[in-house]
């Protein structure tokens, strides 16, 4: 029988009614580190993570329906108010809803790599998102990255690089780039696992290899 997915608007954003730059104690009604994750799936590690860090606001970014409402469904029935959902495209969303400076830290993980080179510049990893990424992330906030797409991961290594590297041989004092940290185990990821995802978990029976990357905001 198949699963009834619930609607739980406490936890939902709708787009149209997110007016100019988002304010996240208002969302959340309250302050607190805020963590965004960029393609939340069935919500496996938002959940996991909303659980074990409840001094955390999390918000989940989902573009395709039926994942977004699964992962309504899934945050809804545990109760959770530190979730807060929404269906949008998180590349507009990033550059024209989240105020400078206001993110603790971004979770993206297994983004569609879009290995045929034609599709290549419908990938969310690009200079144009990473200067967003960068943009909004406080001052040692965090950019936590995993993909199962040798290519795409070298791509990813090689924009943040460029990226620090151009940025810290300028002479501008305030500038910021990112530096490369220990990439720490998420909530849910059990001991052979980095996330506890769904995703993670299939393709580790698969045996693909997994690429993950923390870097930090300086």
């Amino acid at each position: 029988m198949a699963r009834i997915l619930k609607e739980y608007p406490s936890i939902v954003l709708i787009p149209e009614e997110v007016d100019g730059e988002i304010d996240f104690v208002r969302v959340f009604g309250r302050p607190g580190p805020v963590h965004i994750e960029i393609g939340t799936g069935k919500a496996a590690f938002l959940l996991n993570q909303a659980r074990a860090h409840l001094e955390v606001n999390l918000l989940g970014i989902e573009r395709a329906s039926k994942y977004y409402r699964y992962a309504v469904d899934r945050i809804g029935r545990w109760g959770l108010t530190n979730v807060r959902i929404i269906r949008t495209d998180a590349a507009g969303f990033l550059a024209n809803s989240i105020p400078d400076d206001s993110v603790d830290c971004f979770h993206i993980y297994f983004p569609d790599p879009w290995p045929k080179r034609r599709h290549n510049k419908r990938r969310f990893l690009c200079p144009a998102n990473l200067e967003h990424l960068l943009r909004t992330l406080k001052t040692g906030g965090q950019l936590k990255i995993a993909t199962d797409h040798t290519d795409y991961f070298q791509l990813i290594k090689e924009l943040i690089s460029a990226r620090s590297l151009a940025v810290a041989g300028t002479a501008t004092p305030c500038s910021t780039w990112f530096e490369e940290i220990e990439f720490l185990p998420a909530a849910g990821a059990d001991k052979s696992e980095r996330l506890g995802t769904n995703f993670e978990r299939k393709y580790i029976k698969e045996q693909r290899p997994i690429y993950t990357l923390a870097v930090r905001k300086t």
